[in-house]
C-alpha cells in the first residue's frame, strides 16, 4: 500500500520535472537573430493580415527602431519599380499594389472604381487635409450637416475614428485610414497634392472657428 505522503511527494517531483522539461524545450527553441534584412521585412509585411507598427516589427526582429526605419527606406526604394509598394499611415506599415496596376487588379478582383458623390468627395477632402477633425469642424467648413456623409465614408472604410477631442463633449475625431491610401494610390499622406491658397485658407479658418467656439464654451 502506497503512503499518501509518498504520493504527494511523487506528484510534486513529477510536476517539477515537467516544468524543467518545459523550460529546456523553450530554451531550445531557435532564437530570432537580432538582424533585419530587406527580404525578411518584405516577407513579414507580405504575410501580415493587418498593418504592423514599427514597434511590432522591431520587437519581432529583435532590433531597434532606427534599424526598422532604415530597412523600410531600403525596401521602399527596392519596390519603387515593382508591382508592390510600402504604404505608411502614421506609425503603421503595410504592402499594397502599385497604383499603375490598379485597373488590372480591379478587373481581376471584380472591384469597381471609387464612386463618390460631390458631398462625400468634399467631406473626404476636408478630413484628408485637416485630420484629425470632428464632425462639427467638417460642418463648419462645409456649412451643412455632414452626419450621413461621414457615416457613409466610415462604412466604405475611407475614414476611421482616431480618438476623441479634448473639447467639451469630447466629440469623435476622424481621419483617413489605409483604405483611403490604397484606393487613391497614395503611399502616405505626404503624397496628397498641395491645396490652392484660397482652399487652404478656407480649411484653416473653418477649423480655427471651431477652436474659438470651444474656448468660449469652456470659459462660460
Amino acid at each position: 500500500m502506497t503512503d499518501a505522503g509518498d504520493t504527494l511527494e511523487g506528484d510534486a517531483a513529477d510536476a517539477l520535472d515537467g516544468e524543467a522539461a518545459l523550460e529546456t524545450s523553450i530554451s531550445a527553441e531557435p532564437r530570432v537573430p537580432a538582424t533585419l534584412t530587406e527580404a525578411q521585412l518584405e516577407a513579414l509585411l507580405f504575410v501580415a493580415e493587418r498593418p504592423l507598427s514599427r514597434a511590432e516589427i522591431a520587437r519581432l526582429a529583435g532590433v531597434d527602431g532606427e534599424t526598422v526605419d532604415e530597412r523600410l527606406g531600403d525596401l521602399e526604394v527596392a519596390l519603387a519599380s515593382r508591382g508592390i509598394r510600402i504604404v505608411l499611415a502614421g506609425d503603421r506599415v503595410e504592402l499594397a499594389t502599385a497604383p499603375e496596376a490598379g485597373a488590372l487588379v480591379a478587373r481581376y478582383v471584380g472591384a469597381d472604381a471609387v464612386r463618390l458623390s460631390p458631398a462625400s468627395l468634399e467631406t473626404l477632402s476636408i478630413i484628408a487635409y485637416r485630420q484629425p477633425i470632428t464632425r462639427a469642424g467638417i460642418e463648419r467648413i462645409r456649412g451643412v450637416d455632414s452626419d450621413y456623409t461621414v457615416r457613409t465614408l466610415i462604412h466604405r472604410r475611407l475614414i476611421v475614428e482616431q480618438g476623441r477631442s479634448e473639447t467639451p463633449g469630447r466629440p469623435i475625431l476622424y481621419g483617413t485610414g489605409f483604405e483611403f491610401l490604397e484606393r487613391f494610390g497614395l503611399t502616405s499622406l505626404d503624397d496628397l497634392p498641395p491645396l490652392e491658397l484660397d482652399t487652404a485658407a478656407r480649411l484653416v479658418d473653418g477649423v480655427d472657428a471651431i477652436g474659438a467656439d470651444a474656448d468660449t464654451a469652456s470659459t462660460n
